[in-house]
């Protein structure tokens, strides 16, 4: 039994370490640039990049792009019961072929979010379109993370996996 057990274990440690690699770079690139606009922009300054896109400083109490503003604790334990579940599943299917990307960018967004929420109580977004909420680097891997998740399962469904 403890063979068999090394053996998937060996076989998830591929998947594992680039999923890990993935969210290790998220958080790092997320927590960077919020700090480099905390330091460089006073909360409500707007400055101008290129037509239609801004450098904000915004805190968002809500989750991705300021949906469910000042959910608090309800926020966090969605957040964790999500989490949880994309890693459960990621854990009893690491075979299945890239999954390990959607996993890395949705666990390494959710937890630069999570950073901010518990240090600051809210998060740090940033980059502002027309139209659209302000955001921030963890916004963008979560929103990446869900249509890659959505496109891996796709595949699989469609090959009978």
């Amino acid at each position: 039994m403890a063979v068999e057990s090394t053996v998937q274990l060996k076989g998830r440690s591929p998947a594992i370490a680039r999923a890990a690699a993935v969210g290790v770079a998220v958080v790092g690139l997320d927590q960077l640039t919020k700090r480099t606009v905390v330091q460089g922009i006073a909360p409500g300054q707007k400055e101008g990049l290129i037509p239609g896109l801004h450098l904000v400083h915004v805190r968002n109490t809500g989750v991705a792009f300021g949906f469910f503003s000042g959910g608090g604790t309800v926020v966090l334990v969605l957040t964790f019961a999500a989490l949880a579940l994309l890693v459960a599943y990621f854990l009893l299917h690491p075979d299945r072929r890239g999954l390990w990307i959607p996993t890395g960018l949705l666990v390494g967004g959710a937890i630069g979010n999570l950073v901010d929420r518990l240090a600051n109580g809210a998060v740090t977004d940033f980059i502002k379109l027309p139209y659209w909420p302000a955001f921030n680097v963890a916004d963008m891997a979560i929103t990446f993370g869900v249509l890659a998740l959505l496109y891996v399962l796709d595949v699989a469904r469609a090959h009978g996996r």
